[in-house]
């Protein structure tokens, strides 16, 4: 089982979790995180750190954010890796708390 990066992640990317990950699963898309399934140890390291409590082990997963662990898996194969915290997007504050951020997705890679 993984731990799965949700909406709330979306326009913000906050990276605390990446700092604390022990196996960097992390992979990073323009403005959003996303961990590889295959690469997770479900240390659950990342959950409590994460500041818009965007990250939910598999087995707890809200059934309003179920896409996201298949959005997980194929982003986690296109996008690089990230092992290293770096600060969020400059519109964190401002999304962070906002709901129905799906549409705002970018699939295209992380820089």
């Amino acid at each position: 089982m993984a731990y799965v990066v949700t909406e709330p992640c979306i326009k913000c990317k906050y990276t605390d979790c990446v700092e604390v990950c022990p196996v960097n699963c992390f992979y990073e898309g323009a403005n959003f995180l996303v961990i590889h399934p295959d690469e997770c140890i479900d240390c659950g390291a990342c959950e409590p750190v994460c500041p818009t409590k965007a990250i939910f082990p598999e087995s707890d997963l809200p059934a309003e954010y179920g896409e996201y662990k298949a959005l997980n898996a194929k982003f986690a194969t296109q996008w690089p890796n990230i092992a290293e915290k770096k600060a969020p997007l400059p519109e964190a504050e401002e999304f962070k708390d906002k709901k129905g951020k799906r549409g705002q997705l970018l699939d295209k890679p992380g820089k």
